[in-house]
């Protein structure tokens, strides 16, 4: 067992199962887990009911599957990653934070993603673009009113403000 404060090297060469490390302010919640290798598994939307009705719409003329849950919603993507739906208010800190993700840059392993959001969310602009790599991964993550230092973890992801701290 470990306990916080650690940082990455303090276990990235033990024989551990699985460490979640979660960042939360407002709606946004950045989830780093420590597991037997590095993988880029979702990103997360808080929408309202009706809102998730539309996008699960959009998702099935996309053809991309659609798992309805009791608490939450996962679309799986053709780009190796999950958009999850969140509409329970149960999950946030504050709806009136702040704190917001401005920008979001991923690597994919084709093309094509910011068109396919366009289409799944339709109206709604969430600043993602993407490149393609040879990973799967956040690439960095730009967020609005984040009175901290750029930091980047131990998989690459840069974390930076928008107010050039």
């Amino acid at each position: 067992m470990f306990n916080p404060p650690l940082k990455w090297d303090d276990f990235r060469d033990k024989n551990i199962l699985f460490r979640i490390i979660e960042a939360r302010k407002g709606t946004i919640n950045i989830t780093f887990g420590y597991g037997k290798k590095i993988m880029f598994d979702h990103i997360g939307f808080f929408v309202s009911e009706k809102e998730q009705i539309k996008i699960c719409e959009n998702a099935n003329k996309l053809n991309w599957k659609v798992d309805k849950g009791e608490r939450r919603t996962f679309i799986v993507t053709p780009y190796n990653f999950r958009i999850e739906l969140q509409s329970n208010e149960d999950v946030v800190d504050s709806l009136n934070h702040q704190v917001k993700i401005q920008e979001l840059k991923l690597a994919t392993k084709k093309a094509g993603l910011e068109s396919d959001l366009f289409a799944l969310f339709g109206n709604s602009s969430y600043n993602i673009s993407s490149e393609v790599g040879d990973v799967v991964t956040i690439k960095q993550a730009v967020i609005k009113s984040l009175v901290s230092s750029p930091i980047v973890d131990p998989n690459g992801v840069e974390i930076t403000s928008d107010q050039g701290y």
